[in-house]
């Protein structure tokens, strides 16, 4: 099963469902601004992939916290609620192809993911 999560609007995400959708793979999409995100799967992306790769810190988001809210980002247990709260601060897409997660979109890594 293949999941994408994101949000509809992101060019990286439109991307990735682009490609998703030319190789004819069958996927969700789940848009986390609207569904949200929920802290077991957060937390189960923290154990996997770690704090550092799924927290976007280029974003607009990001810039626009105060020090205060940045340092919750240290910690999985604030982390998840600062991203629940600002799911936007999620790195995306998100994809997790059966268990293996993948963030950002480059052509070739997706190709690689697929074997295609």
């Amino acid at each position: 099963m293949i999941t994408l999560y994101g949000i509809p609007n992101c060019d990286t995400v439109k991307k990735a469902r682009t490609w998703l959708t030319q190789q004819g793979l069958d996927f969700t999409f789940h848009d986390f601004k609207k569904q949200g995100i929920d802290e077991a799967t957060l937390r189960s992306w923290i154990t996997s992939i770690g704090l550092n790769k799924l927290i976007n810190r280029a974003g607009t988001t990001w810039r626009a916290l105060d020090d205060a809210e940045k340092a919750l980002a240290a910690h999985p247990d604030s982390a998840i609620a600062l991203l629940q709260a600002k799911p936007s601060l999620i790195k995306r897409p998100v994809l997790d192809n059966a268990g293996q997660l993948r963030v950002g979109f480059k052509d070739t890594d997706y190709t690689a993911e697929f074997k295609r």
